[in-house]
């Protein structure tokens, strides 16, 4: 089995300042040179980060779970993960490269906010590794180094450089992604589409109506609707659901939450109902997913 289930009420969380050798609370780079590390505090322990991650890897052959998706990292590869996106570490090998993990805080900053509209923070394709041509892995050594040297010294306008250097990493792997996307669409207007996804992703575990949407951003439940349709092609209502459906996964494979507990902390006042929405939404029960899963992730 390569997870162990959680007991406790929620998956554990780790903030950056746990996850920093340094202790930094907003802002993170460090350079991995082939040290083996194992924290036994979450290898095969499902675990959500609160921060962005992005490793550029030279070297390494670990093995982890974003969701639901396997990957096995790669030379000359680029993966990346959001927050609160629940990760399990299966297997862990010595790995040369550099990693950087910021938190919203830092996307909060001023100057930063335009951040958080590029397409490899809203990540709309739910990926987490972009292929580097030779070209591409020498620009990004070569950004990322002077990154790491800025953070390590005490120059002046140290942090107003590395901001600027943060600014034109995320271009650049912006548009890998697009480069590399299958869905990106090209509309320039889906600016209600982010505000929205935002609004789901902090109160899906109590706001499940459209209206309740619709009164956080000053729009009547049909507007709200149409325009939600006319930017992803799916009702806003589609949206609310697939997100509860996910949570509701995440917590069936990887706590032993009874699944009246888990509707209880996403907001389903009635078991019973929980029981029926995700059948309707997946074909499956709670149960029979929780069985199916854990049987496909031995």
């Amino acid at each position: 089995m390569i997870f162990s289930p959680q007991k406790d009420v929620a998956i554990k969380q780790y903030s950056l300042q746990e996850s920093s050798s340094l202790g930094n609370t907003v802002f993170d780079i460090v350079e991995a040179k082939g040290e083996f590390i194992r924290r036994k505090s979450n290898f095969l322990v499902p675990h959500r980060k609160d921060f962005y991650f992005f490793c550029l890897v030279r070297n390494g052959s670990s093995r982890h779970w974003v969701d639901f998706v396997p990957y096995t990292l790669q030379p000359n590869m680029f993966y990346f993960s959001s927050p609160q996106q629940v990760q399990v570490k299966e297997k862990t090998e010595p790995m040369t490269g550099i990693m950087l993990s910021f938190t919203e805080e830092y996307l909060q900053l001023e100057g930063n906010q335009v951040l958080r509209k590029l397409p490899i923070i809203q990540n709309p394709d739910n990926a987490h590794e972009l292929a580097l041509a030779p070209a591409h892995m020498q620009f990004l050594e070569e950004l990322l180094g002077k990154m790491l040297v800025e953070f390590n010294t005490e120059h002046s306008w140290r942090n107003t450089m590395l901001q600027s250097y943060v600014n034109v990493l995320l271009i650049y792997l912006s548009r890998l992604y697009i480069d590399q996307s299958q869905t990106v669409q090209r509309s320039p207007d889906r600016g209600l589409l982010k505000k929205f996804s935002a609004f789901i992703d902090s109160h899906y575990s109590t706001l499940h109506q459209v209206a309740d949407y619709a009164d956080l951003l000053n729009l009547t439940p049909g507007h709200l609707n149409d325009r939600i349709k006319q930017q992803s092609g799916k009702t806003a209502i589609e949206h609310i659901h697939e997100r509860l459906v996910l949570e509701a996964k995440r917590r069936l494979l990887h706590t032993d939450l009874s699944a009246k507990e888990i509707a209880w902390q996403l907001g389903f006042e009635d078991d019973a109902y929980f029981h029926r929405f995700f059948k309707r939404l997946t074909g499956e029960t709670p149960a029979t997913f929780r069985t199916t899963i854990r049987e496909m992730y031995h």
